[in-house]
C-alpha cells in the first residue's frame, strides 16, 4: 500500500497494475502495509484520486509474512 498523489488516496501496486482501494478496514488498509484484498474492480468509476483503477474492497487482511 502506498499513498496516492492526491491526499487521502491509497493505492495498491500489484503485478497487474495499480488499484485505488475504496472502502475496507482502515486498520488494515494503510500506507506501508502489505495486504490481501477481495472485491471488484470498477474501471469506469470516477474518483478524485486520478490514479489507479478504482477497486471496491469487500474484505481486507494483512498479508502473511514470508520471512
Amino acid at each position: 500500500m502506498q499513498e496516492g498523489v492526491e491526499a487521502g488516496c491509497l493505492v495498491l501496486a500489484t503485478d497487474q497494475g495499480q488499484f485505488l482501494l475504496l472502502g475496507g478496514d482502515e486498520d488494515v488498509i494503510r500506507a506501508g502495509a502489505e495486504v490481501v484484498v477481495e472485491g471488484t474492480a470498477q474501471p469506469g468509476q470516477a474518483t478524485t484520486c486520478q490514479q489507479g483503477t478504482p477497486f471496491t474492497v469487500t474484505k481486507a487482511r494483512t498479508a502473511p509474512t514470508t520471512r
